[in-house]
């Protein structure tokens, strides 16, 4: 795990066939997590966790 130029930090834990995938914003600790099928790759799946952690982050910051 390590932050990208975002701020951003995604880990990746393998669960039997699948894989979930949590995004971490190092600023504000929010995060969100995914589940995905391996095969897509890790680029696709790291990809889908922070589009849904920023998702989660415009949401929490309209509320």
């Amino acid at each position: 795990m390590r932050p990208d130029e975002d701020g951003v930090i995604v880990e990746m834990i393998g669960i039997g066939r699948y894989v979930k995938v949590t995004a971490v914003d190092t600023r504000s600790g929010i995060e969100a997590s995914i589940v995905g099928d391996p095969r897509r790759g890790e680029r696709a799946l790291r990809e889908a966790a922070v589009r849904k952690l920023r998702y989660v982050m415009a949401k929490k910051t309209k509320a």
